[in-house]
């Protein structure tokens, strides 16, 4: 059963650091690969932190992880991923003559797998 959400996808202070060591280091992959979901949807998901789930938008899927966000930093009903080849997957290639897909308030399914 998968449910819909809005994606932010957006720049940790993680990953801002990590990436003068490079952006194939473990510790970057994992701030870029992994998905913060509000504490709220996880207990109502029955998600637990390592999970995995595969969220889908009109332009792409993916399977992260997922990872409780911190206190109250995400509402029910929103997630977080830091930008990266998994975020981009899921955004559409239309610019609106920006120059820049976009990239934030994403729709997305997630499902749990199993």
């Amino acid at each position: 059963m998968s449910e819909t959400f809005i994606l932010i996808p957006g720049r940790t202070s993680k990953q801002g650091s990590g990436i003068s060591e490079g952006k194939f280091t473990e510790g970057y992959l994992a701030e870029t690969t992994t998905l913060q979901v509000c504490p709220q949807d996880m207990q109502r998901l029955g998600l637990a932190d390592g999970d995995r789930v595969r969220l889908a938008s009109e332009t792409g899927a993916v399977e992260v992880a997922v990872t409780a966000a911190k206190g109250d930093e995400l509402p029910p009903g929103l997630l977080f991923i830091a930008y990266g080849d998994l975020s981009s997957r899921l955004m559409g290639c239309d610019t609106h003559g920006t120059g820049m897909p976009t990239s934030k308030g994403l729709d997305v399914t997630l499902e749990k797998i199993a």
